[in-house]
């Protein structure tokens, strides 16, 4: 068994969820890192599968598809050692024996991180925006002095 600190109260669960759209072929799958509070290894990982299973859900997109998410399971949970402060080591991966070339592989560009993705990257991904949500963002917009 991991080695669990006794005042350990803080795990990194990841969430696999896939999307299927009425309609097409292929699918999206997002693998979703999960902070969760808890006890114990126990009582996290049944967190993060009730968590997981919160996903489940048909709704319509803005094309009118059905959209289906289907909570397929846990990839990982880790617990994490350090408090959650700025520079707190929250995972890690180890890897062996890599060349110089695999080492310069792991390292994107500054432009390439996540973060700095533009919102409109290409995907041929389906569609899985909610009308729902799209309808309530182009009523704000529309009428952006009412409350809401």
């Amino acid at each position: 068994m991991a080695y669990i600190p006794e005042e350990a109260r803080w795990y990194l669960a990841e969430i696999v969820e896939e999307i299927k759209v009425e309609g097409t072929s292929s699918n999206v799958v997002h693998n979703n890192l999960v902070l969760i509070h808890a006890q114990s290894p126990e009582e996290a990982y049944d967190k993060a599968i009730a968590r997981g299973e919160e996903a489940n859900m048909t709704y319509e997109n803005t094309d009118g598809q059905a959209v289906t998410i289907t909570f397929r399971g846990l990839s990982e949970l880790n617990v994490i050692m350090d408090d959650l402060e700025d520079g707190a080591e929250i995972a890690y991966e180890e890897m062996e024996n890599l060349t110089e070339e695999e080492i310069q592989e792991l390292l994107p560009t500054k432009g390439e991180l996540g973060v700095f993705q533009s919102v409109e990257s290409e995907t041929s991904a389906p569609n899985y925006i909610a009308k729902d949500v799209m309808d309530e963002v182009m009523r704000i917009i529309q009428n952006p002095r009412q409350d809401h």
